[in-house]
């Protein structure tokens, strides 16, 4: 898909960046979904603004310097780069682990349930990275592996990268559809199950998408590196096993009862 400018248009001669505009696209829509969802979780109007007010900041800023730290040989010798987000480099893993601790310090303040603010965000974190994740389709990142079978070579299968003219999977469209389809079904399990636990639907968007991320950071040629390992495929496993082995926890607890 040749020809795509990062550029979406000019605002008194300055560019603004699709890949800017979809992050906030991204955190917008979050933030109506979980404004939407207040009343459900017994939350005081207006948490959700607050709550972003917090952790949007502090995500951005983890996220970045997530990207940083395992991408660090480009940077080193040019560290005001590292202030420079327009062409991207943010890590999806560094921003969740920020807004949750930034969330836990949230709740203690405000005196809320922890776990419930974790329900509360998770479908609207799995709707900010679908939106999000088209960022990367502007920025021409966040691709697979090359497509040698001509009959695959279209969108949304693969995706052509002007830098080595060859066409690649499209992974992280495959990331935006799992993840629109993640935040719209957690919306409709917490509405339609009477029995779930605090933090269920918190775990089981950081499950089911770990899971998804394990096997589609396989396929990507611009995976975060800590040796020959893949840094969020090795994350995501672990998020697999730990939540797995909650739920069963929990399945069992209930069934002792």
């Amino acid at each position: 898909m040749p020809g795509i400018d990062r550029v979406a248009f000019y605002l008194f001669s300055t560019p603004v960046y699709w890949y800017g505009l979809t992050m906030a696209s991204g955190i917008l829509a979050g933030l109506i979904i979980c404004m939407c969802r207040e009343k459900l979780y017994g939350l005081e109007k207006d948490t959700s603004v607050t709550l972003a007010l917090w952790a949007v900041p502090f995500a951005l800023i983890g996220a970045r310097l997530y990207y940083v730290a395992f991408s660090w040989e480009q940077y080193r010798n040019n560290l005001m780069s590292i202030l420079d987000l327009r062409s991207g480099g943010l890590g999806l893993y560094g921003s969740m682990i920020s807004g949750i601790l930034v969330g836990y310090v949230f709740a203690r303040k405000k005196r809320i349930p922890f776990l419930t603010l974790c329900d509360l965000a998770a479908p609207a974190f799995a709707m900010g990275q679908a939106i999000g994740r088209w960022g990367n389709f502007f920025n021409q990142e966040a691709y697979g592996i090359a497509v040698t079978n001509e009959a695959l070579r279209f969108f949304p299968i693969s995706v052509f990268i002007e830098s080595d003219a060859t066409w690649h999977l499209a992974t992280f469209f495959y990331e935006s559809i799992w993840c629109l389809a993640l935040s719209i079904g957690l919306m409709v399990y917490e509405r339609r199950t009477t029995k779930r636990k605090k933090g269920d639907v918190f775990l089981w968007y950081i499950l089911l998408y770990a899971l998804e991320r394990a096997v589609v950071e396989g396929l990507r040629t611009d995976s975060l590196m800590l040796g020959s390992l893949r840094v969020s495929q090795i994350l995501s496993i672990a998020a697999v096993v730990v939540c797995t082995a909650i739920v069963i926890a929990r399945r069992k607890q209930q069934g002792d009862r």
